[in-house]
């Protein structure tokens, strides 16, 4: 017996018309040719894949997790932060996949990184992705900043993107791949929410233009409707080795951090998710590494404000979560239904020039006053005021424009988008609309992180991930960018 195969174009149909049915595809397989898939017949292809893992936990501490706005010193990790690598070549085309554990990865930690695994691989920088998971119980990791523990974080990390590149390509083997997903609508949610009239509260900007407000608070009576909508699916890609077993797993999902650590350092549910997954697939081959690539979830979270979860104790969501995505995961391997080693693999990568926010002489001004402020006048002023008037004045203080990277991967019929910014839902889902590939997915925060990335009439509506200091590039920046995408995608899939 041997498991159907589902014709591309049966992809393409069901992406473009039912993308947010909670299972695209899994209906067309039955659950019990689940072994079948996973023990596929030997691969006989040119294609060869390489995986490894590197452990990059802080030794030195206190350190701060830097996903808050106050962040707080800890001096321990629940769990383990990882550089989780894939290396795939068809014989023309190396490309290197890597996730790292950690809530932001600076470019100017990044090229140096590449250029190092470049000089021992012979894979160039510009197909190298390599992208943070955001996990908000982990530390920054920008190369010119920091106290002696932050900095002595940075280059383990640093040497540990290296090792898990070279690693990784050194470890090539006969290989196949396959790609599909599965929905898994009921742990995302729009955190943007437009309130009743009055109660949208005044930004830091001292502003009462916000028509939205990130984070409503849970069961909150002024809630009328979220502002955008969700991407409920789970993407992945499968790689087996050449006697069928799984060999690696590059998954994503639009999900933010799940949080509620409880004061340790932690992968959150990206790593927890890592971990399972050798047991939903029962025996992967030896190196088998699965990673969590972070979607488009600028601004999606885990919160359902309309009907909130019981409390949670620390780490309890993030397994809750990680459970479901690992079974959604399984799923959507079992929806692959043939893996294949004759794939084309192709990769475009360019520089985009975007302007900074420029903040006005006003607001530049009122943002030195508010700086300068003492405790008492401080309480007067809007919550978070000081915070963003250092922004406003550290945006000043930039040069007129920043070079950002997108990439554009092509794995067969599969395309694979990034971003280096924290990227709202609608941006993916319009990319997945408008790709020429049969599946698609964007990888956020690749290559750089450089804030919140909204599509133009989200700043039109306000809060929290359009701020200037929050969003720090041109309004029309999606723009731009979704346009260089589709037209690296456009080169990729004519080839």
């Amino acid at each position: 017996m041997t498991a159907p195969v589902v014709p591309r174009g049966v992809f393409r149909l069901v992406r473009r018309r039912r993308s947010l049915l909670p299972d695209r595809m899994h209906r067309l397989l039955p659950a019990g040719l689940a072994a079948v898939v996973l023990s596929s017949a030997p691969v006989r292809a040119e294609l060869q894949a390489g995986t490894a893992v590197v452990d990059v936990t802080p030794q030195e501490w206190p350190l701060a997790p830097r996903g808050s706005f106050f962040p707080k010193p800890v001096n321990s990790a629940h769990d383990p932060l990882m550089v989780r690598c894939v290396v795939l070549d068809d014989g023309r085309t190396p490309v290197a996949l890597a996730v790292v554990d950690s809530c932001m990865v600076h470019r100017d930690l990044l090229d140096p990184a590449k250029r190092q695994a470049s000089e021992a691989t012979g894979i160039p920088p510009e197909n190298m992705l390599i992208a943070a998971t955001h996990t908000h119980s982990a530390p920054f990791a920008n190369a010119v900043h920091g106290t002696p523990q932050e900095r002595a974080y940075q280059r383990r990390l640093s040497e540990g993107i290296v090792a898990a590149v070279t690693q990784a390509a050194g470890n090539r083997r006969m290989a196949g791949v396959g790609w599909s997903s599965a929905g898994l609508p009921d742990e995302v949610f729009n955190r943007r929410w437009h309130l009743k009239p009055g109660t949208v509260p005044t930004n830091p900007f001292g502003s009462d233009a916000d028509r939205v407000k990130m984070n409503p608070g849970r069961g909150a009576g002024n809630l009328v409707k979220p502002a955008g909508p969700v991407d409920p699916e789970l993407s992945v890609l499968y790689v087996t080795d050449a006697k069928g077993r799984a060999t690696a797993l590059f998954a994503n999902y639009s999900l933010h951090y799940v949080g509620n650590t409880g004061g340790e350092m932690s992968a959150d549910y990206f790593g927890e998710f890592a971990r399972l997954m050798p047991v939903r697939l029962g025996r992967p081959a030896s190196g088998f590494v699965a990673m969590m690539s972070n979607g488009t979830s600028g601004d999606i979270n885990n919160i359902n404000f309309r009907d909130p979860r019981p409390r949670r104790a620390p780490f309890e969501q993030m397994r809750f979560v990680a459970t479901k995505a690992a079974d959604a995961a399984t799923r959507a391997i079992r929806n692959i239904g043939e893996v294949s080693g004759e794939v084309t693999i192709g990769m475009r990568q360019r520089e985009i020039p975007l302007g900074h926010r420029v903040p006005t002489a006003a607001e530049i001004e009122r943002a030195k006053g508010i700086v300068a402020a003492g405790p008492e006048e401080e309480r007067q002023l809007p919550r978070l005021a000081k915070l963003y008037a250092r922004r406003t004045l550290d945006l000043a203080a930039r040069p007129p424009t920043t070079k950002v990277l997108v990439q554009a991967v092509r794995i067969g019929d599969l395309a694979i988008c990034t971003f280096p910014f924290e990227v709202l839902v609608e941006i993916g889902l319009e990319l997945k609309e408008k790709s020429p590939a049969g599946d698609t997915f964007v990888v956020s925060l690749a290559n750089g992180a450089y804030g919140y990335l909204p599509p133009p009439h989200q700043h039109e509506l306000g809060g929290y991930e359009t701020w200037m200091g929050t969003n720090n590039v041109q309004k029309n920046a999606s723009v731009i960018l979704v346009r260089n995408q589709l037209e690296m995608l456009e080169e990729l899939f004519a080839e």
